[in-house]
């Protein structure tokens, strides 16, 4: 019989196990774009799971549905990325077998596994074969032929994951990308290092240990400056690095150094924490991406804040703190978007944006962070606006935690799609009539992005090396160039038409004002159609964004 404690042990096993595995996960990306990485959001979705737990005091008398209701309702808040979500749903629909039950029998295991597996298919659109969805499904029915065979519950298990292994094995099959990359689903491989923390624990009774980790949320005390003067770099700029194998960390140190103060610069089992002051946070994010993948970044303008509590006179040594609750209602509708960046944030802000959630892409929020954002809206109904396709199915979570407010989710894959909703935006129109206005405007825009390759690849039939330049048209990979002016050209030939009106540049961090100065003379020059404008958008990954409207 599984209980409450062991049930309890064997999820934290598998949180653990997965944790140790999640850098060889994220390797496991095919596309060569910076990302959030499987891996990384598997594990920071679960880390949610894993603080319920660890809150939980169990003892004989404890039940195994009150602590899997407990332990659902955590990864949900928690889940981000699209492989994020998916795992929640398993611990939901797990949550639903255990449903009356103190403890759970081989059958009754068999059953929750079940409804794990189905819960998470239903709430996916198109289930995509070869995945994660696979993976699971393989094992859980094996689990339940185990069953019928009168299996007891290591059998029971070790089909599971042998089967799940096979499954895993056969995913290059079933998805002509993973053969060409020679790589297994990076989700489906997430899953088994799950399962296999589990398993590990039910077999031994031991608990897989926690590589030790580092909570940015412990951010480092900055002294509060007594005048503005004694401010000598703007921006107090933190994050959480999952460091790849080739990743200098040491050469990481030494240019932060170059370009900044305050600096402290650790790795603890693979993951770097990074706090400096500078003038230059973009650079600083830029060689970041040499060491490895984005786990939370946060930036913050010390100027402005130190302004701000001048203003409203507090004392030096106070500190600001959010409050969770929900502020009143004092609106119909309104709406909040996800984008990283200053100037994007104000692009939002300007169009009537109630709250701007940091996040984009390699830096997914959360369920909660979303839902956090929506209860800060005065509006009953909040429109989300994702503005990426990894950040979608999290909207979408965070939509059903909350009865404090109405959440609609409009799916904006890229940010010109968001500013282009937003743009339709009417604060004085009803819920139905904007959802339908800004969800039709989203045909009428075309995205394109440009970024430097995170990887080496072969991906659809081109050999791309690490930092070569990357030109994204919808999302999908069009060309590799050497320069970003190139990419930039090339993209604005692909989505430029004879009724296209407007051209929109989002100049990121890393973006030279020559260059896209130069941009603009040629676009301007080739296109007399349409006006372009060119936005500071401050935003990172991308130096480039592009918007064409028609």
């Amino acid at each position: 019989m599984i209980t409450a404690q062991r049930f309890k042990n064997a999820v934290l096993s598998g949180a653990n196990n997965l944790l140790r595995h999640k850098d060889e996960i994220d390797k496991l990306n095919v596309f060569p774009v910076p990302d959030g990485d499987t891996g990384t959001n598997m594990s920071m979705t679960l880390s949610a799971g894993v603080a319920a737990l660890e809150e939980m005091e169990l003892d004989r008398h404890s039940r195994i549905d009150e602590v899997s209701e407990k332990l659902a309702a955590a990864v949900l808040r928690g889940a981000r990325g699209n492989s994020g979500v998916i795992v929640s749903l398993f611990f939901q629909g797990f949550a639903e077998g255990c449903k009356g039950k103190k403890l759970l029998s081989v059958s009754e295991f068999a059953t929750a596994m079940a409804k794990s597996v189905e819960m998470a298919y239903k709430a996916v659109l198109k289930p995509t074969e070869g995945t994660i969805l696979t993976v699971s499904r393989s094992a859980a029915e094996a689990v339940g032929e185990a069953r019928q065979q009168g299996g007891k519950e290591e059998e029971m298990l070790t089909a599971a994951f042998v089967q799940g292994e096979k499954t895993l094995s056969k995913t290059p099959e079933m998805l002509p990308l993973l053969k060409k990359a020679g790589v297994v689903d990076a989700g489906g491989q997430g899953y088994i290092s799950f399962f296999e923390g589990v398993m590990h624990y039910l077999r031994t009774g031991k608990i897989i240990e926690r590589e030790a980790e580092i909570n940015l949320e412990e951010s480092v005390a900055d002294p509060v400056p007594l005048s503005e003067d004694e401010i000598t770099f703007t921006y107090c700029t933190e994050f959480l690095i999952a460091k790849n194998e080739e990743g200098d960390v040491d050469a990481l140190r030494d240019y932060l150094a170059s370009i900044g103060d305050s600096l402290i610069c650790v790795e603890v089992s693979g993951i770097v924490k990074v706090h400096v002051h500078t003038d230059h946070p973009g650079l600083a994010m830029e060689e970041a991406l040499k060491v490895g993948s984005f786990e939370k970044i946060k930036i913050e303008n010390m100027r402005l804040q130190f302004r701000a509590r001048q203003k409203r006179g507090e004392k030096a040594e106070q500190k600001e703190e959010e409050s969770d609750a929900p502020v009143a209602i004092e609106t119909a509708v309104g709406f909040v978007a996800v984008c990283a960046g200053e100037g994007l944030q104000q692009t939002f802000e300007d169009l009537g944006c109630h709250k701007v959630i940091r996040g984009g892409q390699t830096m997914n929020p959360s369920a909660e962070d979303i839902l956090k954002a929506c209860l800060a809206s005065p509006a009953e109904n909040v429109i989300v606006l994702p503005n990426n396709s990894n950040i979608v199915m999290a909207a979408r979570q965070a939509a059903g935690i909350t009865t404090e407010r109405k959440i609609h989710v409009i799916p904006t894959k890229t940010i010109p799609q968001g500013v282009t909703a937003a743009l339709n935006f009417d604060p004085d129109g009803d819920i139905d009539t904007n959802l339908t206005t800004m969800t039709e405007a989203l045909a009428t825009v075309r995205s394109g992005q440009v970024t430097r390759a995170a990887r080496d690849s072969d991906f659809e039939g081109r050999s791309i090396k690490k930092d070569e330049v990357l030109a994204l048209s919808e999302g999908k990979l069009t060309g590799v160039y050497q320069t970003y002016r190139e990419a930039v050209l090339a993209l604005l030939d692909e989505l430029v038409e004879e009724e296209s009106f407007m051209i929109t540049l989002f100049c990121g961090e890393d973006a030279d004002q020559n260059e896209a100065e130069e941009i603009e003379r040629i676009a301007t020059e080739k296109f007399p159609q349409a006006d372009f404008s060119r936005v500071n958008g401050g935003q990172p990954v991308y130096p480039y964004l592009i918007s064409v409207e028609k």
